[in-house]
């Protein structure tokens, strides 16, 4: 094959990861109708198409896809060495991209890169707020945030924040006329703040533990949410019991707006975490980034 055509083939694999000629273009900084040209003279040379085109969509045929596989991972290897190559000077510079949950780019990520890379204006991040699991490899994200428990195996895991607790709370409104629960299972008797999760859409069975003994409660009631705040809000009005993180709850159990029940049960895990691929090459931006972020107990 022609030197000219791994050019071709490069413009190929952009065009079948974004699925839009027009947005490969914005990433490749070629025209889109260059970009059809070039596609329409690699498929002649092969002699078979590798993209169905629609007017609303591209997608690759089985032929596309087979190559696809076979040149994605070897052009992706070769652009993470060119960036690695271009970053070693004595300044960090480069894109970062997390996959985060809202929560976590809140309350860890924000408030640490705000204040550890205003001195790295090279340095760029983005967040992408994400609660399901991305797959950060699929994705080309340069990490992910997860709980640490929820980390896999086969992945680096950077302890960014401390161990969280969720809390059950209630306002004294709602206890006024009920007997605060003693055990997780009394909560079946009460009316409760209900989540439902991002990862699966199904509502979430609050775990407690209690003398090493886990315990995982599923409640009912009539508000449900898949975030935390309005959540807060619903048991600030007496709508129930909520079982939300200890960080989220604690300004308004100061003031006496919530009471906390359950006490006993709720138990520290751990807390957010940074996770990659082992394999990942790692360049300054990306070192920085994760020196930011790391979790420092003093």
């Amino acid at each position: 094959m022609a030197r000219a055509d791994y050019n071709n083939l490069a413009a190929f694999a952009a065009i079948a990861r974004a699925r839009s000629f027009t947005r490969a273009a914005a990433e490749t900084g070629v025209s889109p109708s260059a970009l059809s040209q070039t596609m329409r003279a690699l498929e002649e040379r092969l002699g078979y198409r590798l993209l169905t085109r629609t007017t609303r969509s591209v997608s690759t045929t089985e032929a596309g896809e087979r190559l696809l596989a076979a040149i994605a991972p070897r052009f992706e290897e070769i652009e993470a060495e060119l960036a690695a190559m271009g970053e070693l000077r004595d300044r960090p510079a480069g894109l970062v991209r997390i996959t985060c949950s809202e929560r976590a780019a809140e309350t860890v990520l924000w408030p640490k890169l705000a204040a550890g890379l205003v001195d790295f204006p090279d340095v760029r991040v983005e967040l992408f707020i994400d609660h399901g699991f991305t797959d950060i490899a699929a994705e080309r994200f340069d990490a992910g945030v997860r709980l640490g428990e929820s980390v896999e195996k086969d992945m680096i895991a950077v302890r960014i924040g401390p161990d969280m607790r969720m809390v059950a709370v209630a306002s004294p409104a709602y206890l006024a006329d009920r007997v605060a629960p003693a055990t997780p299972q009394e909560l079946v008797a009460h009316t409760c703040i209900n989540l439902r999760l991002s990862t699966g859409g199904s509502l979430y069975a609050w775990e407690f533990e209690k003398n090493g003994h886990p315990l995982r409660v599923k409640v009912d009631g009539q508000f449900t949410f898949n975030t935390i705040r309005p959540m807060v809000n619903a048991a600030l009005q007496g709508f129930g019991i909520a079982y939300i993180p200890e960080d989220s709850a604690q300004p308004h159990l100061a003031t006496g707006a919530l009471v906390q029940v359950l006490d006993d049960w709720c138990q520290p895990f751990s807390g957010f975490h940074l996770y990659y691929p082992s394999r990942r090459q790692m360049n300054p931006a990306f070192a920085l980034v994760i020196d930011v972020l790391r979790h420092r107990t003093k």
